[in-house]
């Protein structure tokens, strides 16, 4: 984790804001050489060799090249590098050396990052790319009550996946998560008024909490949020939806559209930030959202006092329920166990560092034993989901798959449900569960 002493730094890694306004930002000359740069340290170490396909695919091209040294690889393969890094910021946050305060000043999903941008800003994106991106847009078209049922039925058809694969490119094996007309924002539009009464505060709580629904937890995945509210609730705390959201921006940062997700910014922060002044903090479900609230906007937005407010006043529900918990303020009033759970802990939540907190609240409930998985799923939201990524993605999970295979478990849960099912995919004995939902099942409410 990023706590983790490290060789040639003794200093916890920083992060430098991302300079993404500059002209140089898009300049390839300078990021060729960057690129070159950065490729030829990974080469040299080696370290992250078994994290995901970018670092094989750059290892495996110096060792075929002429000269056996980044020199010797033809261009063309550093763009191949740039499409297998879905930015799970692993290697910087348990690997990587040489990231700062070490001069060599190592920042290789960033780096990543800014080639993305680089190559969206010149050329654009593909439409696969744009739709699966556009996860506000497609979901709102999606869960009209008259076409959801025809996109879960194609979805769930063979024959209109292999259409959808040749359309789209969208490998038909890979796991599509179902629509629905009756959202989150639907089932729990008491909470856009809702007024706290009666809450504890603690040092570190207000308790009282805006839940941000997310893409997914709103359109594809709505049991979610409703279980979230229900645990929070039973607890004691003010629950409330912001009057508006809209997708929190990291489909388009993985795809490099840096002026989407400024857009997309613009809308979220200043409602959030409204709510945090009138004293309330933020959970999302889903930790890639998280982390795009408590890491990548700051990074891009390092002088926007709004988005630091966001961010400082942003958890994990885990997290939250846990500091709650330290404080005295958690019940665990439970009317039956969990039994054994497998827990893979999605990237975007270890890179949080936070520890292990989904861990540690299920462990709360009597007769019940957590056995934790800290590998990649290798989904990455959209990664997955690409046929020319798919089996890539596959071989990834591999490692989980095996674990879960060989676990005596009740439960196999991930707080990421699209990481979840990714895995479950090949595992017959178990099913995709929700960590949430588990400790709802635990409560009895």
């Amino acid at each position: 984790m990023a706590g983790e002493r490290r060789e040639g730094s003794l200093e916890a890694p920083t992060r430098h804001s991302l300079d993404w306004q500059s002209e140089e930002f898009y300049d390839e000359a300078p990021l060729f050489e960057e690129l070159e740069r950065v490729f030829d340290i990974c080469h040299g170490c080696r370290r992250c060799f078994n994290l995901c396909n970018a670092f094989p695919t750059l290892f495996d091209a110096v060792d075929e090249s002429d000269t056996m040294e980044v020199d010797g690889v033809p261009k063309k393969v550093y763009w191949d590098v740039v499409d297998h890094c879905y930015l799970c910021d692993m290697c910087y946050m348990s690997k990587c050396p040489y990231v700062p305060p070490h001069e060599w000043n190592i920042d290789f999903p960033h780096l990543m990052l800014r080639a993305k941008a680089a190559r969206f800003k010149k050329e654009g994106a593909s439409a696969r790319d744009k739709i699966l991106s556009a996860t506000d847009r497609v979901g709102k078209l999606a869960g009209i009550p008259v076409v959801v049922k025809a996109v879960n039925a194609t979805n769930r058809s063979k024959t209109g996946r292999k259409i959808l694969e040749a359309a789209l490119g969208v490998h038909h094996k890979a796991p599509i998560p179902e629509y629905h007309s009756n959202t989150a924002r639907k089932r729990l539009a008491r909470l856009k008024n809702a007024e706290p009464v009666d809450v504890t505060p603690t040092a570190t709580t207000q308790g009282k909490v805006v839940l941000y629904t997310t893409c997914y937890g709103n359109r594809n995945h709505p049991a979610i949020d409703e279980d979230l509210v229900a645990i929070f609730e039973h607890n004691g705390i003010a629950m409330a939806l912001a009057q508006k959201e809209v997708c929190c921006g990291m489909p388009k940062l993985e795809l490099g559209d840096l002026e989407s997700v400024a857009k997309a910014k613009e809308t979220n922060i200043p409602i959030l930030a409204a709510m945090v002044d009138a004293g309330w903090d933020i959970v999302t479900p889903i930790p890639s959202c998280t982390l795009m609230f408590k890491q990548e906007l700051p990074l891009m937005f390092p002088d926007d006092p709004d988005v630091a407010k966001v961010r400082d006043a942003m958890f994990d529900p885990f997290e939250y329920l846990m500091l709650r918990h330290k404080e005295g303020q958690l019940k665990t009033d439970f009317k039956t166990s969990i039994g054994k759970v497998t827990y893979q802990v999605p990237c975007h939540l270890r890179v949080q560092n936070i520890g292990l907190k989904t861990r540690d609240i299920l462990q709360l409930v009597p007769d019940t034993t957590v056995e934790v998985i800290e590998r990649c799923s290798g989904h990455d939201g959209t990664y997955a989901v690409k046929k020319e990524f798919h089996e890539n993605s596959k071989k990834i999970a591999r490692p989980v798959v095996n674990k879960l295979k060989r676990a005596d478990a009740d439960h196999f849960v991930s707080d990421c449900p699209m990481a979840a099912e990714q895995i479950a995919q090949d595992v017959d004995e178990h099913k995709a569960n929700n960590p949430m939902s588990l400790l709802r099942s635990a409560y009895g409410i």
